[in-house]
């Protein structure tokens, strides 16, 4: 056993130095046991070590000396785009041949399904997702699983509960690896994980070993279950701080005047879309190279700002989380948060990203005061209801066994097209639903809404939540209080963060900094895009519309103050729509900005009229906001429209057709207003509303008024959901 161990680590050694371009090099601590554990005991490792210790080295330099022993190719589940763009260069360098097959490449799936059939692949990359594509799943998964040679899963915490809703598929790996072969290994690898994650990972590789797990986490075999090489997380070249400051704007203000004293290029990390693309376009503005990344970039442009930032073209790039795990710059100089992570745990994950190859890099976090909401508005709209899985379970059971697509199912349910597919994901990796050609099917299969697990999963969430905003104020060791909230138990005080030492970063704000970033937020105006077509499957909800919208009975484009998301105007706005706000008319200072938008707005021809929505929940905000355009455009208010039957109730969620069916028929152009509009037949109006969601209500209001003369129908709205 000593002479194979010593002849398999000298190969290993050789494609080491291969991989990383030096003849010198040698393995950390730790990754020769997890290769030798893989290749000469043919069993199941779990390895959880700091970003930037080599985990993908261990895959790779496995892969190639399994290869050489006459396995099949090494199947690697990849979360990321990104990651796997960088996974496969990174092969490419140690001579793996790896390929992948992901939703930005299906042009080329032929070619690799060809190359794998002549045995001219190492390594296949895979989305969890790709796993439960149909043809993917019945045709080639099979022939893959009878002559893999291993299987990776990387960023295995999302296996966990602590993960269930960024990637359900991951919860079908458990299934995946029960099917593999006797002998085939398996390597599971993160960064980020405390003690409980790492037992309940440890459960979905081999469940019977779920109690030995903890007891292997020095290294020692667990049995003939899981190895668990777990090493310290501490980041020696990570210099960690806080910097409270009162709002948005300080906080930007700190930005603009601090950015370019930063080291380096890196990522600045905001908590939500709109906030990553205010700031980002506040820093071009004032002369800065960054750029926007978030989950709604086009996927071409995130490539090409990755590249950007790897090559030091850019400051930096302004991110959401979705620039994240395994995005592989190991010179990045730092990371700075505006806004924290619900977790410590997240966050590790996030400033990871910086210092790997260099002595220092810098961490920064400034917390805002709408943090814990953002948190748990985030929180509640992943978990799956109980009600609305077994709505969905109920229409595919009345299909009959006839595949039901997804628009088809939004018929039925009445849930927004992205909560639908996540919880048609649950239901699919609970074994509920299946997903087939043309859609989904209900297996049949008794299904029980597992509350106590979600019940675990929301208390563990809030108890990381409280445990961020304790690493805020703590007076304590920031990286030890990252590790301890890790379960490492190396832990000790780092000597380099602002409680170890003084704050290293200033506080001071530029006053023309201060200036730029207040005008930066006080900046208003959102277009509001008109509906075009009417939703698919509205008819066997009793209204009786399909196809495009015509033109002639369609709104125009709208404006609306702010999106509740903005930095700015969202902050006052999130205020008023609160569920426990009194209606009030809106501030003198709300109406100044409202009339602001319209001194903006650049319409085809200038609207004759106003009109305003009817409103159960916020009618003296409606009328003030509708007055005060009247006042100021010297333009007559003509009243709102009627309410029919008492009106839709207002509720927000959703999907579009259950949007349009709930306000269909429930507004009406009464009597008043229809003689208050004749003399302005042939004219444009403006029609006002306080919150503009799905767009359905105002798209039904405008195409009364259409119908009742006028040409054209500019909807203003106080705030535009998202």
């Amino acid at each position: 056993m000593t002479d194979t161990r010593t002849d398999t680590r000298a190969s290993a050694r050789e494609i080491l130095r291969t991989l990383v371009g030096r003849d010198d090099a040698d393995f950390h601590e730790g990754q020769f046991e997890a290769i030798s554990t893989l290749v000469d005991d043919r069993r199941r490792a779990l390895v959880v070590q700091r970003t930037g210790w080599g985990k993908s080295a261990v895959y790779f330099v496995a892969t190639l000396l399994l290869r050489r022993q006459g396995a099949g190719p090494t199947i690697l589940v990849s979360p990321l785009l990104a990651l796997m763009r960088d996974q496969v260069a990174a092969a490419a360098r140690a001579g793996v041949r790896a390929v992948s097959i992901n939703s930005s490449n299906a042009h080329e799936w032929a070619g690799v399904l060809e190359q794998l059939r002549r045995d001219e692949v190492d390594v296949l990359l895979v989305s969890p997702e790709r796993l439960n594509n149909p043809s993917f799943r019945d045709e080639q998964l099979p022939a893959l699983i009878s002559r893999v040679g291993l299987l990776v899963v990387d960023e295995a915490h999302c296996i966990s509960d602590w993960g269930h809703d960024f990637r359900p598929d991951y919860r079908r790996l458990r299934d995946l690896i029960a099917t593999m072969p006797a002998g085939v290994p398996v390597l599971a690898t993160t960064a980020t994980a405390n003690s409980r994650v790492v037992t309940d990972v440890a459960e979905q590789l081999a469940p019977a070993a779920a109690a030995s797990a903890s007891a292997s986490a020095a290294g020692q075999p667990a049995g003939p279950g899981v190895v668990t090489i777990r090493g310290p997380l501490a980041r020696a070249s990570l210099r960690l701080g806080v910097l409270r400051l009162p709002d948005s704007r300080a906080r930007l203000a700190w930005l603009l005047s601090h950015i370019d004293e930063l080291p380096g290029s890196g990522i600045i990390y905001t908590l939500t879309v709109s906030a990553a693309e205010d700031t980002a376009r506040l820093l071009r503005e004032a002369g800065h190279a960054v750029r926007a990344y978030t989950g709604q970039t086009d996927t071409a442009e995130r490539e090409e700002s990755e590249g950007m930032l790897k090559r030091n073209e850019v400051k930096a790039l302004v991110a959401t989380s979705a620039l994240g795990m395994g995005f592989d710059k190991p010179d990045l100089g730092f990371v700075l948060h505006l806004g924290a992570p619900s977790s410590p745990v997240a966050y590790y994950q996030q400033v990871g990203r910086a210092g790997r190859a260099t002595e220092n890099a810098d961490v920064l976090l400034l917390p805002g005061i709408e943090d814990e909401a953002i948190w748990q508005y985030f929180a509640t709209s992943s978990m799956p209801s109980e009600h609305k899985a077994e709505a969905v379970l109920g229409a595919l059971g009345d299909a009959g066994g006839r595949p039901l697509s997804t628009p088809a199912l939004e018929a039925r349910v009445d849930l927004k097209r992205s909560p639908l597919e996540l919880l048609l994901k649950v239901l699919d990796v609970d074994g509920a639903v299946r997903r087939v050609t043309g859609g989904w099917v209900s297996t049949g299969q008794p299904w029980v809404y597992d509350q106590v697990r979600y019940e675990r999963i929301a208390a563990a969430r809030l108890a990381e939540q409280q445990s961020m905003i304790d690493y805020e104020r703590t007076t304590g060791c920031r990286m030890e209080f990252l590790q301890r909230a890790l379960d490492d138990d190396t832990a000790v005080p780092c000597g380099r963060c602002d409680n170890c030492t003084a704050a290293w970063y200033p506080s001071d704000v530029a006053v023309a900094a201060a200036s730029a970033a207040a005008a930066s937020l006080d900046r208003v105006g959102v277009e509001l895009e008109p509906r075009a077509q009417w939703p698919t499957g509205v008819a066997s909800l009793g209204v009786d519309v399909r196809g495009n919208i015509p033109v002639g009975e369609r709104l125009a484009a709208g404006r609306a103050l702010a999106r509740l998301t903005d930095l700015g105007w969202g902050g006052p706005l999130r205020d008023l729509f609160a569920v426990q706000a009194a209606d009030a008319a809106a501030s003198a200072a709300m109406t100044s900005a409202c009339v602001r938008v319209l001194a903006d707005w650049n319409w085809e021809e200038r609207p004759a009229a106003v009109i305003s929505m009817p409103s159960r929940r916020h009618p003296l905000l409606v009328a003030s906001v509708a007055r005060a355009l009247s006042e100021a455009g010297r333009l007559p208010w003509l009243g709102s429209l009627d309410l029919v039957g008492g009106g839709p109730d207002g509720s927000s969620g959703g999907n579009s057709a259950y949007r349009l069916a709930a306000v269909w028929n429930r507004f009406e152009v009464g009597a008043e207003l229809a003689a208050a509009l004749a003399p302005f037949a042939g004219k444009p109006v403006l029609l006002v509303d306080d919150l503009a969601d799905s767009r359905w209500t105002l798209t039904v209001a405008g195409r009364l008024l259409r119908r009742a003369g006028t040409s054209a129908v500019l909807p203003f709205t106080l705030a535009l959901r998202s």
